[in-house]
């Protein structure tokens, strides 16, 4: 709501203001008149009645009903004049900033969302309209901007795959391609891709516009760090980058109110985000902590960092810092969407800071715990993984900061 400065007045007040101002008119000119002609009536018609005799009541009559009617008739007639023209002017104040917006209205309607609404000067109610079409015509042209951007991106990741798959299919129609395993491996693969490409879109696009299903159950945060570092560390060994889960034992115990799925989807995209990201020998770090009745889960590589100027486009959809090497690595280009859109689904953030390019990133996000009081689950330590990626359980007296590696 707009904060108007003192003394602006709004639609009401403007009009109860005219309609005073037109009562005040025809009353102060109801009393010039009988101030100004009465008393003159009265004096003509009493000096005829006094030499008339016993005409001089019927004359005081007369003088009455002259006077009365003249200033009755020539307030209305001011009243009428008066009230004519402040509606006038009312009508064609409000009236132009109505145009104003019914132009603008059209010209959003045709798709021309550079159309803005200047302000009426017509009170607060007038203004908070104007105020509220503008946002609405800017944030229309944002999500067609996007929609435009998602599109041309939405087309250049299907192009790739799709054109592998027409080439494999003319190469086994020409008899120049192979149909052996490797061949129908390729083309599986690029299915799945676009498979996945499809899935991601529509969950990113569910969570955005609410619609994502969810099944929320009190779950230690342990066993969620715990799953998502298990799943991952196949794929971290096959790299040979070494995963690194620390996790607080008040934050390992501690319950979130969660859908398990999609939270291990969070963590799953993040771990896959930091290994695409980093090196051969690098590290990445899987962490766990309590932050003021907030848990803070959060991934650390070593990999190639961010510029600043990316860092605040990250979780936009199909949005690369680097286009060339991430569609290269095959992401699908919403990953860091759908773990924005989950997490707000939960009541938390996400954020990425990275000291520069060279120097690692860190995404963290941060999640309110259930909001139930109970019991803490007891749960086991999480786990760690060994130098082949099998899970493996820390020994008694480990400590709470777990680590491993793969």
């Amino acid at each position: 709501m707009r904060l108007e400065p003192p003394g602006s007045w709004g639609l009401g007040p403007r009009l109860v203001a005219a309609t005073v101002a037109v009562i005040l008119v025809a009353g102060a000119t109801a009393w010039i008149v009988a101030a100004a002609i009465g008393p003159a009536i009265f004096h003509e018609h009493l000096v005829l009645g006094a030499t008339a005799g016993s005409a001089v009541a019927r004359h005081a009559e007369e003088a009455f009903a002259t006077a009365s009617g003249l200033t009755l008739a020539v307030a209305l007639l001011v009243a009428l004049v008066t009230s004519v023209v402040m509606t006038t002017f009312l009508t064609r104040r409000i009236g132009r900033s109505l145009r104003r917006m019914r132009q603008a209205a059209g010209r959003v309607a045709g798709g021309d969302y550079s159309a803005r609404v200047p302000e009426p000067g017509m009170g607060p109610e007038f203004d908070d309209l104007a105020d509220a079409f503008n946002a609405m015509a800017a944030a229309l042209s944002t999500i067609e901007t996007t929609r435009r951007r998602m599109l041309g991106d939405l087309a250049h990741e299907m192009r790739t795959p799709l054109a592998t798959v027409d080439a494999y299919l003319e190469g086994l129609q020409d008899g120049v391609v192979e149909a052996d395993e490797a061949t129908w491996a390729m083309l599986r693969d690029q299915i799945g891709r676009l498979a996945r490409l499809g899935e991601d879109i529509s969950l990113v696009t569910s969570a955005e516009e609410g619609r994502l299903s969810m099944r929320r159950v009190p779950v230690p945060v342990a066993t969620i760090v715990g799953t998502a570092a298990a799943q991952a560390s196949a794929r971290y060994a096959t790299k040979n980058v070494e995963l690194e889960v620390a996790v607080e034992d008040s934050a390992g115990r501690t319950l979130l109110d969660a859908d398990v799925d999609r939270l291990g989807q969070v963590l799953t995209n993040l771990l896959d985000n930091a290994l695409r990201h980093t090196p051969t020998g690098g590290t990445v770090r899987l962490a766990a902590r309590s932050a003021g009745g907030r848990v803070n889960v959060s991934v650390a590589d070593t990999g190639e960092g961010i510029a600043p100027e990316h860092l605040p486009h990250l979780f936009e959809r199909f949005y690369r810092a680097d286009s060339a090497r991430d569609r290269a690595r095959g992401g699908s280009g919403v990953g860091l969407a759908i773990v924005r859109s989950i997490t707000q689904a939960h009541g938390g953030t996400v954020t990425a800071k990275s000291p520069g390019p060279g120097h690692g990133a860190t995404f963290t996000i941060d999640l309110p715990v259930a909001p139930t009081p109970g019991r803490a689950i007891p749960t086991p330590d999480p786990p760690t993984t060994t130098a082949t990626g099998a899970p493996r359980t820390p020994s008694s007296g480990a400590g709470s900061d777990a680590r491993g590696k793969t």
